[in-house]
């Protein structure tokens, strides 16, 4: 049987560019441009990021830099 790769940062800027493709198609309106908006910014960043993360140091730098992209919920 064949061992399946899974190359993450080819995965994830292949999901970064359907992403900016979805975004070329909403409207132009304000929520379009707000959604387009949260989209490109949500959906765009964990290629960056798990580049980021692959020049880690160390284990422990890894899971800091990984964990970066995550923030405590707001509270009031």
């Amino acid at each position: 049987m064949k061992k399946q790769t899974y190359d993450l940062e080819e995965r994830l800027l292949e999901y970064s560019v359907r992403i900016i493709k979805i975004v070329e198609q909403l409207p132009n309106t304000k929520a379009g441009s707000h959604v387009a908006g949260q989209l490109l910014r949500s959906g765009t960043s964990p290629y960056p990021n798990h580049g980021e993360a692959q020049a880690a140091e160390s284990p422990k730098d890894f899971i800091h830099i990984a964990a970066g992209g995550l923030s405590a919920p707001r509270t009031r």
